[in-house]
């Protein structure tokens, strides 16, 4: 009896051991990928992850798990410097990659690892305004008239603010304008403003939702989100006669895909983002592609506008950052928290 005992137990033993490095082969070969974006991005990574999985198991011929966390930009940013483990960042202005980058957390070169400053795409920022515009909103200008009430995220925690305090600006200086009467403009914009969202989705949550506000400041590409979540015909949109361009940077975040070994699939899911596959994603999503084929094929989705550029007027987003968006800067002189 001992001997077939002994035999039984090694036979489990080895079936333990066959079980346990069939999972390890199977963990081993399924990698998982991290992608912490900002707030609107979600439905447009979504459909990036959909087309991304096959393409790199026929490429690579590798299974691939790929998952997302959205909020403001500068939040997200934060939570990775604070140990959530990202392989890749994809944001929506450059000062939170930075930021990533003085900490040693992504390359200090990061915005030479990839194309075009290594931001696959631009967006801009326009208005949405209630079905039929009832407070007939045209432009810039009509956003200081007393009785109109403006929605938009507070620029010390997302990009999305960020750009829309930077277009509203830029707007004065565009037209000739001195820095004096820029800050008097902004100023009265949002005196404007009930509330601060804390990102993009979150402000258009309070606009469409909880029904505050006249009009709402928010990316381009928020147009097909509101008409997928909400519905057609809830909003009009307004684009103004002036806008900024907003990049949006990624890069791999290098202390996490030296821990697991992800820093090849890291790279291969950002060099995807600029393929003809992952433009028309963007496109579709009203994101502006950079293949340039790809924007002119989608030109009825983009309308033009007159654009300028954050280094044209503000330097960097870094400069603008510092002058404007740190604590007792010029945005903090002209807003005090409702």
């Amino acid at each position: 009896m001992r001997p077939r005992l002994h035999l039984m137990n090694k036979f489990k033993l080895l079936l333990a051991s066959v079980a346990l490095a069939a999972s390890g082969i199977a963990s081993a070969q399924t990698q998982t990928l991290l992608n912490v974006s900002y707030d609107v991005a979600r439905e447009f990574y979504k459909d990036i992850n959909a087309a991304f999985v096959p393409w790199y198991k026929k490429t690579a011929g590798k299974d691939v798990k790929v998952e997302q966390a959205h909020g403001g930009s500068s939040a997200q940013a934060r939570a990775v410097a604070d140990g959530l483990e990202a392989d890749v960042v994809t944001m929506n202005t450059t000062t939170d990659v930075e930021f990533l980058a003085e900490k040693g957390i992504v390359a200090k070169d990061w915005a030479k690892r990839f194309p075009d400053n290594a931001s696959p795409t631009t967006s801009t920022m326009l208005f949405l305004t209630r079905n039929g515009n009832p407070k007939g909103i045209k432009d810039w200008d009509d956003l200081v008239k007393p009785g109109v009430q403006v929605v938009v995220v507070n620029p010390k925690t997302g990009g999305n603010g960020r750009y829309a305090y930077l277009a509203a600006w830029g707007y004065i200086k565009k037209k000739g304008g001195s820095d004096a009467q820029a800050a008097d403009f902004v100023a009265r914009l949002y005196k404007n403003v009930p509330v601060l969202a804390r990102g993009g989705r979150d402000a258009t949550t309070a606009f469409l939702q909880r029904n505050i506000g006249d009009v709402l400041i928010t990316f381009e590409s928020e147009v097909v989100s509101v008409n997928n979540e909400f519905g057609a015909n809830k909003v009009d949109v307004v684009y103004p006669s002036i806008s900024i361009v907003a990049e949006n940077p990624v890069a791999v975040v290098e202390r996490t895909v030296a821990k697991k070994g992800t820093a090849d699939l890291a790279k291969a899911y950002l060099n995807f983002l600029y393929s003809e596959e992952g433009q028309e994603i963007a496109a579709r999503h009203n994101i502006r592609p950079r293949n340039q084929a790809v924007l002119k094929k989608h030109a009825a989705s983009f309308k033009p506008l007159q654009l300028f550029t954050v280094q044209e007027l503000f330097g960097s987003l870094s400069e603008a950052q510092k002058v404007h968006f740190n604590d007792g800067g010029q945005f903090d002189k002209i807003y005090t928290v409702k």
